[in-house]
């Protein structure tokens, strides 16, 4: 008789043909085979120092090659004091054990004692073995502990935050992200998608000086790091008509090389840049 290979199905009768594997298959599949905080509760909360031999790792929420990770409370991790002169890294991981005897897997949280070191400490040794390629114990690194003496001086998040799909979807929307438009003279449009922001501004006689005209404002969370500024006329006395993006989201119309104020028959011109 053929084995039947089916796992989201029923077998008829009690047949337990569903496991803890299975599951995280699915979801490495479709999560990737990385660590990752969850961002459900606390996932923007850091580990703190509670004392000089204690950090405390937060509640956090966590995936590792497709198996979930549930950390009910915040819990404290001891580690070994520092020593006078000495830097040194430890690491706090989560550590996957299967007991090959009894097919019972546990994570526990567990710090790794890096070497101490007079000038530039490394990290410790962990096991990176592959929990889906068969591995029976696997470190998923949450922070690094920096010791300079007895004193922890940072503590460095290791693992990084999972962004859902929710997140993933509103970055692939168009957004329209123009706040306000106040300059009668130009149409100003802007919309956001995947990470960038397009803007496009079009008018006739527009009148520049040499000080910013503000045309438009964006919405916050979407305005540039830098300035973007792009060309859009040279006038026939020299003057450089300019569009500005700046970094609190007023967009601007200038010209430089010229002292006095400037009309523009046309103005018809666009930017695109990554969101900061």
């Amino acid at each position: 008789m053929a084995t039947n290979l089916l796992v989201t199905g029923s077998h008829g009768g009690d047949d337990p043909h569903v496991e803890s594997k299975h599951d995280a298959l699915m979801h490495a599949a479709m999560l990737g085979r990385g660590g990752y905080i969850l961002k459900t509760r606390n996932w923007t909360m850091k580990p703190t120092a509670k004392d000089a031999n204690n950090i405390t790792i937060p509640a956090w929420d966590l995936v590792v090659e497709g198996r979930q990770i549930y950390i009910a409370a915040p819990t404290d991790v001891n580690i070994q004091s520092g020593s006078q002169g000495q830097k040194r890294r430890d690491l706090i991981v989560a550590r996957y054990a299967l007991n090959s005897g009894t097919g019972v897997e546990t994570v526990t949280l567990e710090a790794i004692k890096g070497k101490p070191s007079a000038a530039t400490p490394a990290d410790p040794g962990i096991e990176t073995g592959s929990i889906i390629g068969g591995a029976i114990v696997s470190d998923l690194p949450l922070c690094r502990v920096n010791l300079d003496g007895i004193t922890i001086t940072s503590i460095d998040t290791l693992v990084n935050v999972m962004q859902p799909l929710e997140d993933v979807w509103d970055s692939l929307t168009r957004t329209d992200i123009i706040a306000s438009q106040v300059f009668p003279a130009m149409h100003v449009t802007a919309c956001a998608k995947a990470g960038t922001v397009t803007i496009q501004a079009q008018g006739s006689n527009a009148i520049t000086t040499t000080k910013d005209s503000v045309i438009a404002k964006l919405k916050p969370g979407f305005w540039p790091g830098v300035p973007v500024r792009a060309l859009f006329g040279v006038s026939t006395d020299g003057a450089w008509g300019l569009m500005t993006v700046g970094t609190t989201g007023d967009v601007t119309l200038i010209h430089r090389y010229g002292d006095k104020s400037q009309t523009w028959v046309n103005v018809d011109i666009s930017v695109t840049y990554a969101i900061a």
